[in-house]
């Protein structure tokens, strides 16, 4: 259990959901984890619940200024950012985009989107200095896939895949691997937006064009995500890695 034996990773969104899942599975293969998340609560409860190798800090990824107090507090507890985890995301619910105001929008286009551009500005410099990292982002089989009735969210998550290939080409000079993971519809608190309503039938309808005929979980979202940072995945970068049950085949 030391895949990430001594690396220190932060995740924003780590206090629910992928990201505590991520957080917990990291942490079991010897992570330093940084749980990054603006619901303090959640936050402190997950890496308490960790242990010593986790700390917890109020992020708000939609706020440039809060992530270079997140770099700083990863810096002061640990010495060193290995794997930066962009995580946290933001969606409207299921409807047409004609209905979606203007408000819900801008804040899709700065948790999906351009905290990815934040969070680049403050570690790649670390990295760098270092030797070297891993970028993980958070996409969706939305970017790759759109179904109708969230089209800015698929937007964000189309844009997040297309900027983690060309972030991937930039920094491999500088022997920072990027990629993405793009998940089929999980068990989380975002799945009542995305279906719009839970009920069993709408659920029914959204497992039915999964072949493996399930949700997503954290753990397969968290298991997908240890091995692109994890030295096994050394020569990936600018993948897309769909972890969607067969959703787009």
């Amino acid at each position: 259990m030391s895949r990430l034996k001594d690396k220190v990773a932060i995740i924003t969104g780590g206090a629910a959901g992928f990201g505590e899942g991520m957080a917990r599975r990291f942490a079991q293969e010897g992570a330093k984890v940084v749980v990054a998340d603006v619901n303090t609560v959640s936050a402190k409860r997950v890496a308490d619940e960790i242990g010593h190798n986790a700390i917890w800090t109020q992020t708000d990824v939609s706020q440039r200024s809060e992530f270079q107090e997140m770099v700083t507090a990863a810096m002061d507890a640990f010495g060193r950012i290995d794997i930066m985890v962009n995580n946290a995301g933001y969606t409207h619910r299921n409807g047409s985009m004609l209905d979606v105001n203007e408000d819900v929008f801008d804040l899709i286009t700065a948790i999906n989107m351009k905290a990815i551009y934040h969070s680049t500005l403050a570690v790649v410099p670390i990295m760098e200095k270092q030797g070297g990292g891993v970028i993980l982002n958070t996409a969706s089989t939305a970017g790759l896939r759109p179904r109708p009735g969230l089209t800015w969210y698929n937007a964000s998550k189309g844009w997040a895949i297309t900027a983690t290939k060309s972030m991937a080409v930039e920094l491999a000079p500088r022997n920072i691997r990027v990629n993405c993971l793009c998940p089929v519809a999980g068990e989380t608190a975002m799945l009542t937006q995305f279906m719009g309503e839970d009920t069993p039938e709408r659920r029914e309808q959204f497992k039915s064009v999964i072949p493996l005929g399930r949700f997503s979980t954290p753990l397969d979202i968290a298991n997908a995500a240890l091995f692109l940072c994890s030295d096994e995945a050394a020569f990936l970068t600018g993948v897309a890695l769909e972890v969607d049950g067969g959703r787009c085949v």
